[in-house]
């Protein structure tokens, strides 16, 4: 059984509720556990308070010398005021007050619950003026009870409010004084912002002390907003930076263009800053409050596009009846294939790759994430047709996603046998397989290094590619390759490579200072993949990727995001190409490939067919490999491709 750090054990259940340990022990630490008293005390202040004002408005009201009927009348009419605001208070449950978390809806059942408390006293006095209750010959002064609802109203406003009020004033003070504390700077002085500052002020579970805003509106340059300035324009962040000691900057504009992020990190890569991000959903800061919805600024919020994130919706097919074969489970895409796929109903998943270690700790996640689908591991080499065919045989996929592939260009160079076996030849074996036991769809994983290839792994999916292709134009199962690019921080991507070199202060170092890649985040990819797959698109579909990020750029921005400096604290060491790879990347050519959108984020292509010989070339090519002939295996990859321009550095 699990116990609440909260749990006292002379405490039952059903008891006064527990405070945390931390609150001070004395009439506080009283006053917290004993709640009902305190409810009694809050309703009980009330009464004095409404007694003490009428005194005070009848003081104002006679400039100090109350006459002697007024002075007579004066305690039967403070014992009324402070029953009807102890009546009217209770029904306005003001005695349940939160004092740290109260706000502009609270003050006004304050004022409301005045307005109504002193209708009642009004009222009452009429009644007993017009005989109801009996005669009365004097009336309080009109101006009295105007003086006593003010006084009344105020002082239990700001009773209540002084906890609060309390610790921004103090808190923030304290906290601006003390050591640790870190000078921080909120981008965005909207709703978000002021949310955020709001947040931040009442929360002791931080270190931030925010100096002011920065926004690009200028009519808010110089407003107050939450008792903090706005400072200037974003692009006043370095000056105000070394001039205010900030070390951090909170950006509290969710729905940031990537464009201008990139810009503000370039624009403070001198100024050794960490950056916060508040994420894309307004909502989220609604119920779990902004500051604890800030995040590390990350690669991701880098992309030149907004964040899609995408939910599998397929009218046609009814995933929660599929049994599910993904190869390559264990890697980045293959593990959130088999993610989003549980997610989305699929009740058998059959988990297929060769690394066990992954493979394991994978299927633990996910069966605990998803305890009611039947989820199978099974270690396998996919170039090894006899294992493929009887897991497929025991398991009977409706569906198989083919993710497995060697993906590493350069070490792809230095073994092209070993390419062609695991991305040429065991997808065409899989594929026949799939084929032949009636699968009713096969999804290949492809890759954008597949167009105009300059390496032999981007050959090798090319020709992976014509194999779904031509098994699409005569088999009943449905195939489908779906060509992206690069997905940030996937494994052995520049992402982790970059932030392991940042963290051990070494130098990073990108091949170029022009290369570029397209980059998507990996849960956008397997959406749009599994979009694709169940689409029912086409036999090719390209994945919509954007523009192109220049690699140079990411590893500066990364650099700035740990607070450090390019080239000053971390150095950039330019490498030179690596065998194989070129400069920038394409989804698609002009010459090879005619491409039309059929959803907001895939294209489908109109290629060339397959050459009719294929097979007689896969067969030359699997002698060829099996023989330990790499210099056959590259011939044979450039009749099958004849854009393949097998050189060291291309530069196109």
């Amino acid at each position: 059984m699990s116990v609440s750090p909260y749990h006292s054990d002379t405490e039952s259940s059903g008891s006064r509720p527990a405070i945390p340990d931390e609150v001070p022990r004395g009439w506080r630490r009283w006053l917290l556990r004993n709640t009902r008293y305190r409810q009694v005390i809050v309703l009980a202040l009330d009464g004095v308070i409404a007694a003490l004002a009428v005194w005070v408005a009848m003081l104002l009201r006679f400039e100090g010398s109350i006459p002697a009927p007024y002075l007579t009348m004066l305690p039967p009419l403070a014992i009324l005021l402070a029953v009807s605001r102890i009546v009217v208070n209770y029904f306005f449950r003001l005695h349940l007050w939160s004092f740290r978390l109260s706000g502009l809806a609270d003050a006004t059942r304050v004022v409301s619950a005045g307005l109504v408390g002193t209708a009642a006293v009004v009222g009452v006095i009429f009644f007993a003026r017009t005989g109801v209750l009996g005669v009365i010959d004097l009336l309080p002064p009109r101006s009295v009870i105007a003086l006593e609802f003010f006084i009344t109203t105020t002082v239990m406003g700001l009773m209540r409010y002084s906890s609060r009020l309390a610790n921004v004033l103090l808190g923030e003070r304290q906290r601006a004084r003390q050591k640790g504390t870190i000078h921080t700077v909120v981008v965005g002085a909207g709703a978000a912002g002021e949310m955020l500052l709001r947040d931040l002020q009442r929360s002791q579970e931080h270190s931030h002390y925010v100096v002011g805003f920065v926004d690009d509106d200028r009519h808010k340059w110089g407003m107050i907003v939450g008792g903090k300035s706005v400072l200037g324009p974003v692009d006043a962040l370095p000056g105000l930076a070394a001039r205010h000691h900030v070390e951090e900057v909170l950006i509290a504009i969710p729905l940031l263009p990537a464009a201008r992020l990139r810009e503000i990190l370039n624009l403070c890569a001198n100024s050794k800053l960490r950056f916060r991000m508040l994420p894309v959903s307004f909502l989220d800061h609604q119920v779990r409050g902004a500051a604890a919805m800030l995040h590390e600024l990350t690669p991701e919020d880098l992309l030149p596009r907004p964040q899609v994130q995408l939910r599998l919706t397929a009218d046609s097919v009814d995933l929660r009846a599929r049994r599910v074969m993904v190869t390559g489970a264990a890697g980045s895409i293959g593990s959130e294939l088999c993610r989003q796929l549980l997610a989305a109903g699929v009740p058998r998943l059959a988990m297929v790759d060769i690394n066990e270690n992954e493979l394991y700790l994978m299927s633990l996640r996910l069966s605990r994430e998803n305890p009611g689908a039947e989820i199978r591991t099974d270690v396998a080499d996919i170039r090894d047709e006899g294992r493929m065919r009887s897991l497929t045989a025991t398991f009977r996929p409706h569906d198989i996603f083919h993710a497995a592939a060697h993906k590493h260009v350069p070490l792809m160079e230095l073994a092209p046998c070993e390419a062609v076996k695991n991305n040429v030849l065991a997808t065409w074996s899989l594929a026949h397989i799939a084929d032949e036991l009636g699968a009713e769809r096969f999804v290949l994983i492809s890759t954008d290094k597949a167009v105009r290839p300059t390496s032999v792994m981007g050959a090798t999916k090319r020709v992976a590619e014509m194999v779904v292709r031509q098994m699409a134009r005569h088999s009943r199962t449905r195939f489908t390759a779906v060509r992206f690019g690069n997905v940030l921080a996937s494994a052995g991507s520049v992402v982790p490579i970059f932030r392991e070199q940042i963290s051990a202060g070494a130098p990073v170092t990108v091949t170029h200072p022009e290369v570029r890649r397209y980059f998507m985040t990996i849960a956008e990819a397997v959406g749009l993949v599994l979009q694709a797959g169940y689409g029912d698109y086409g036999e090719l579909c390209v994945l919509d990727m954007g523009e192109q990020i220049l690699i140079a750029d990411l590893a500066r921005h990364m650099i700035t995001m740990a607070g450090l400096v390019p080239d000053v604290d971390v150095p950039i060491v330019y490498t030179g190409l690596r065998p194989g790879e070129k400069l920038q990347e394409e989804l698609l050519t002009d010459e090879e490939e005619r491409a039309s959108r059929v959803s907001d984020k895939i294209f489908t292509a109109d290629c060339p067919a397959p050459p009719g010989d294929l097979d007689v070339k896969l067969r030359a090519l699997a002698h060829a490999a099996a023989s330990e002939s790499p210099d056959d295996v590259v011939l044979i990859l450039r009749e099958l491709v004849p854009s393949y321009q097998a050189a060291a550095a291309a530069t196109t």
